[in-house]
């Protein structure tokens, strides 16, 4: 079986915490209690935001056909790097 690759598991969990965050927040519940509330609603709505934008970017491979697969893109294009530089 294929190993998640590190880069994918702190995505996922970033993701996880924001979004859990973020509903705490809209359910009136204030986690980070020490935040100005006006403040606090636009940091989490940023990091939010940033979360999803990081996650959806990033090829999230979970399984272990796709990371095969991520594996199989990545020896393609190294093979088309050793043809354009002549190796």
């Amino acid at each position: 079986m294929k190993k998640v690759s590190t880069e994918t598991i702190i995505r996922a969990i970033v993701l996880f915490v924001t979004m859990v965050n973020t509903i705490l927040t809209m359910s009136g519940k204030n986690p980070l209690p020490f935040a100005e509330d006006e403040l606090y609603t636009w940091l989490t709505a940023a990091a939010t935001v940033a979360a999803t934008l990081w996650a959806w970017w990033k090829n999230n491979s979970f399984t272990s056909k796709a990371i095969e697969a991520d594996e199989y893109l990545a020896e393609l294009k190294s093979k088309d790097t050793d043809k354009e530089t002549g190796k």
